[in-house]
């Protein structure tokens, strides 16, 4: 009901919470004066004007924000842009690499993108041909002779020491093409997965010659023709023990991939140091910067060196990796069960739990794995068998075979062949 007096009282008392400064108890009385019908007085009139000029303002203050966060987002997500699979381009990769997905996790493939392959290949083999040129033939040969038999003690189980002047020029002849072909469809699967961001920091640890960082520029090669990738930015950490595998990697890059017509941009640095003499305190790797970290083929079958390289990985997932990057494990398949003691066969169940035992001991948790396989089975085939298949049905190192025959006498025709394990995981 309107009051006059009460209207009078309500108004005198507003006046005086506004002088004592009781905003509180001055908007109170101001809606009651609004709810008894009552025409505003000029300074009520004044006070509700001020009232809606700081609500309209606060207002203002919260969209303002809400834009500014959003807008950091949409730039953020513009300078690292997840590279979107190209429906025609995975057909591509399936049909030139004639893969075929035999189960959940065996993935074979016998083909190549033999554009890219055939013309690293070639390159590779001039490289070492003017290499082995400094050299007189008397002392290549025993140079040669002394790092491959440190080598060849993979096929043994031992870890080689890769030590000799002419270990990285051996690397590049028996096992970096292989390499470079697993990492290749690795990069691939994760690109397939809508995982691979345009601008990437990659951590890759016991590097070698950089085969991580050759598989990735080879696979983006490969898009050429079927969609314009955005400027990619790679950021390539090398953790290697042997200074020359990385000053031959970096050497033969530069010869290479960097003369290629390509939009991706590397950046490299180089980290020389020891895996047994890791000091997490005083290592310069940047923390939280990783958006993968790989760690291809250096796993140990001596149980006091796997623990203490488990542990230094560990260290180094935790201090460096990002919130969320991802950690992607290459290992040999009869490695990976050899460490466990138990025989590969046909047995999905047994092959999983090997995979969840192998990340439960470097403390990750697993988002998918693959065993890329040449044969299709998870059992080996007798020798002959393998040669034979081999010949028929594999790509052929058509450049590197010649070398391999003039300085080891191999006698065989080297292929492109796979037997890995590609396991991808997180913390």
């Amino acid at each position: 009901m309107n009051n006059p007096i009460v209207n009078w009282w309500r108004s005198q008392q507003l006046k005086l919470s506004l002088k004592r400064g009781d905003i509180r108890r001055a908007v109170q009385l101001l809606q009651e004066i609004q709810k008894s019908g009552a025409t505003f007085s000029w300074l009520e009139k004044l006070f509700r004007d001020k009232l809606q000029l700081e609500r309209y303002s606060q207002e203002y203050k919260r969209e303002t924000e809400t834009l500014t966060k959003q807008l950091k987002e949409v730039s953020q997500q513009k300078d690292n842009l997840i590279l979107i699979p190209d429906e025609e381009f995975v057909k591509y990769i399936y049909k030139i690499f004639n893969l075929i997905q035999h189960d959940e996790y065996k993935l074979q493939s016998t083909g190549i993108d033999e554009r890219i392959f055939d013309d690293l290949e070639s390159r590779l083999v001039e490289y070492l041909k003017e290499e082995f040129s400094k050299n007189p033939d008397k002392q290549l040969f025993i140079k040669l002779e002394d790092a491959v038999e440190d080598i060849n003690n993979l096929k043994i189980g031992q870890d080689p020491d890769y030590h000799f002047s002419l270990s990285p020029h051996v690397y590049f002849m028996k096992y970096f093409l292989e390499n470079v072909y697993c990492t290749y469809l690795a990069w691939f699967l994760i690109y397939q997965d809508a995982l691979l961001p345009s601008k990437v920091n990659i951590l890759d640890i016991a590097a070698g010659p950089g085969t991580v960082a050759y598989g990735l520029a080879l696979f983006l090669q490969s898009s050429s023709g079927f969609f314009d990738i955005p400027q990619m930015h790679i950021s390539y950490y090398s953790l290697e023990k042997q200074d020359a595998f990385q000053f031959r990697g970096l050497q033969f890059w530069r010869r290479y991939i960097e003369s290629r017509l390509t939009t991706v941009n590397a950046y490299f640095r180089f980290v020389t140091t020891d895996l047994f003499a890791w000091k997490t305190q005083s290592n310069n790797l940047p923390k939280d910067f990783f958006d993968f970290i790989v760690i291809s083929h250096c796993f140990f079958l001596d149980p006091a060196k796997r623990l203490e390289a488990n542990n230094t990985y560990k260290q180094i997932f935790a201090t460096s990796l990002k919130k969320l990057g991802y950690v992607l494990l290459i290992a040999q398949d009869k490695k990976l069960f050899k460490v466990y003691d138990v025989h590969q066969v046909e047995n999905q169940e047994q092959e999983k739990n090997i995979v969840q035992k192998f990340l439960g001991e470097l403390g990750l948790e697993l988002v998918w794995y693959k065993y890329l396989t040449s044969t299709g089975s998870r059992k080996s085939l007798p020798s002959g068998e393998f040669g034979k298949f081999a010949q028929e049905k594999l790509p052929k190192q058509m450049y590197m075979n010649p070398i391999l025959k003039q300085y080891f006498g191999q006698k065989y025709q080297s292929c492109y062949t796979l037997d890995d394990y590609v396991i991808l995981a997180k913390k």
